[in-house]
């Protein structure tokens, strides 16, 4: 056998084995139950990439690596940017492959964080937008800096229903054909409503229930099951959206 022939072998293993732990209800509940039990500990977010606070679990953004490798994208555009470790990380990643650019955008853009993401090493892929995201004026920006690119999309900012299904409408068209869409945070409707007493989001009102909308309006994306299969333990469960038209 040649080694292209052992690894597509080994690559459909894989995908059947993935298949498979997808249906097994025993391990589907457990990872269920380990993510909503670490929940309550804050678990995503005591992890960090290169010195900044990512607050993202670590299968999403491996998750993440993998779709950027296969892509190879000219824009990552994120909604949400917190301490600025997941757009650093994505950064990296377009550094490790030689191109591509990171688009930051946050309604409020710390001055402490602001600095700390544009004296990182990675700054030189990394550009940011103070605003809100379903700002026309702000839309208009973002658009205008994905003109032509291939584009992934990442929605981590306002999590209630109605913010996260405009940003859908926004920004989801500029994801190119084969790209993705990952809709962060769609775990929320499977989580107990006591693990949100002072946010305006929860089970019925998330980003999950924003997803479900859109692809009722917009035949062009599909949610990557199989994807999600592998996860197990994922903040984005539907969440991870594939352009196929």
């Amino acid at each position: 056998m040649t080694d292209n022939t052992l690894h597509k072998t080994f690559e459909a293993q894989c995908q059947a084995e993935i298949s498979a732990q997808g249906q097994d209800e025993k391990v589907v509940a457990l990872a269920k139950e380990f993510f909503n039990e670490s929940a309550r500990h804050k678990y995503s977010y005591h992890f960090s990439w290169m010195g900044r606070p990512i607050i993202q679990l670590p299968q999403d953004m491996m998750a993440m690596q993998e779709l950027i490798w296969q892509i190879k994208p000219d824009l990552i555009i994120e909604c949400g940017i917190a301490h600025g470790g997941s757009i650093i990380y994505y950064a990296s990643l377009l550094e490790l492959q030689g191109h591509g650019e990171v688009l930051g955008i946050d309604l409020d853009i710390r001055p402490h964080n602001r600095e700390a993401i544009e004296n990182h090493p990675m700054s030189k892929r990394i550009s940011m937008i103070e605003g809100s995201s379903i700002d026309a004026a702000i839309a208009e920006q973002v658009h205008a800096a994905a003109k032509g690119k291939k584009v992934i999309l990442v929605l981590d900012s306002n999590h209630t229903h109605d913010h996260v299904l405009e940003e859908l409408r926004l920004y989801a068209p500029l994801v190119s054909v084969g790209s993705y869409c990952v809709v962060m945070d769609t775990v929320v409707e499977d989580m107990p409503a006591d693990f949100f007493p002072d946010r305006p989001w929860g089970p019925g009102d998330n980003p999950k229930t924003a997803v479900w909308k859109y692809l009722e309006e917009n035949g062009d994306f599909e949610i990557d099951r199989q994807l999600q299969n592998k996860l197990l333990i994922t903040v984005a469960p539907d969440g991870y959206l594939r352009r196929v038209r």
